[in-house]
């Protein structure tokens, strides 16, 4: 018996890594207290855990910062070359900083790399007050923006991270706003820098993303301490067609932050891919129109050839709906909804469309009625 039992035991040792790592299994290791795994092309959620909690985020708070930074760039409001002077408030700041004096001057270009690399609190503010004349105004702007990105359980009082009252964001906003950042070419040639100097080599600029070192495909990301936050991160990663957003918040340690990240990662590009939903137009049956100038209209779907993502070797298993409304009442206008196109993989959802009217249909009256009449008898 004794044998028998260890023999089953090897057998089950033997086929172990055969299977995806779990991530049931990774949250038992202690893990973070938000996390998320977002592909950023098809605005997919791979895996969450509390991300709608929200949460301190330190400096990840800087992703917004260097968004509007960006825009301010690409809008031509600001140039690289420009000279940013510190103020006496950007002087002042505390935690991460390069020491900026008060009146001192430093490129735009300077003070960014200053801020994506090794997080400069100081730098940020500098950014920040240059293009709104105040660090209020630019967090101002920094709510405003989120406001329009749809991250709605997100709010700044400061620019870079400080813990605050009031001062908040969740892991899904977080990974939205890192797949915006991360869209923006202007900010490309910083993300991966390890180590540089600024003032002529007196001030050294060190990674604070250890990913940049050695994760294939990492194209950039942002960390975050304080107490109050504890070890953050969100990092983006590519490889082929698809991008992932990793976030990771409240964590308890710089190493735990980088390996949940990693994780995340590697279990999106491992066992996820690319897939593109068919679309039978057969399915997309004649609609009937009341009281039309035509009786019946062929509806369309909205969204097409669009692609998600799903668990490889999946495809299979993918399943489509299509569902209409009964009839349409004239009149109808191109582009309304008449029902919807689902696409489930085991039963959830995992892309939808409307589908809509392909044309306009004016409702009958007298006169469209009699001027039907009179092209009949015409073309007799």
């Amino acid at each position: 018996m004794k044998k028998t039992f260890c023999i089953l035991i090897c057998a089950v040792l033997a086929f172990l890594p055969l299977f995806p790592l779990s991530r049931a299994k990774a949250e038992t290791n202690g893990g973070a207290s938000a996390e998320i795994l977002f592909e950023a092309s098809t605005g997919q959620v791979v895996y969450s855990k509390n991300p709608d909690k929200k949460l301190p985020m330190a400096s990840v708070t800087k992703t917004m910062t260097l968004l509007l930074v960006a825009e301010a760039l690409e809008k031509g409001e600001m140039s690289l070359d420009e000279k940013v002077k510190a103020s006496a408030n950007a002087s002042g700041a505390e935690g991460s900083v390069i020491w900026l004096n008060i009146g001192e001057e430093m490129s735009a270009a300077e003070l960014i790399e200053a801020v994506v690399v090794s997080s400069a609190n100081d730098a940020a503010i500098a950014l920040a007050e240059h293009i709104a004349g105040s660090e209020a105004a630019f967090v101002k702007m920094m709510n405003a923006r989120a406001k329009e990105l749809g991250l709605n359980n997100t709010r700044y009082t400061n620019c870079v991270g400080y813990d605050e009252n009031g001062h908040y964001s969740t892991a899904r906003d977080i990974a939205v706003l890192t797949a915006k950042l991360m869209e923006k070419d202007v900010l490309k040639s910083y993300w991966l820098i390890w180590l540089d100097y600024l003032r002529g080599g007196e001030t050294q600029l060190v990674n604070t993303n250890k990913l940049v070192r050695y994760y294939n495909g990492i194209i950039g990301g942002k960390t975050g301490t304080t107490d109050g936050a504890g070890y953050c991160l969100s990092v983006c990663a590519e490889r082929k067609d698809m991008r992932f957003v990793a976030v990771a918040l409240g964590c308890k340690s710089d190493d735990e932050r980088f390996d949940v990240c990693e994780e995340l990662l590697d279990y999106g590009f491992d066992n996820y891919q690319k897939f593109t939903p068919e679309q039978d137009i057969s399915k997309l049956l004649p609609i009937k129109v009341v009281r039309g100038v035509k009786t019946e209209i062929v509806p369309i779907i909205e969204q097409q050839g669009v692609e998600c993502i799903i668990k490889k070797g999946s495809a299979n298993s993918v399943e489509y709906e299509y569902t209409f409304v009964e009839q349409a009442q004239a009149p109808v206008e191109k582009g309304q909804f008449l029902g919807e196109y689902l696409v489930t993989l085991d039963g959830e959802p995992i892309f939808r469309s409307d589908i809509i009217a392909n044309e306009d249909i004016p409702k009958m009256d007298f006169w469209r009625c009699l001027g039907l009449i009179f092209s009949e008898i015409i073309s007799m």
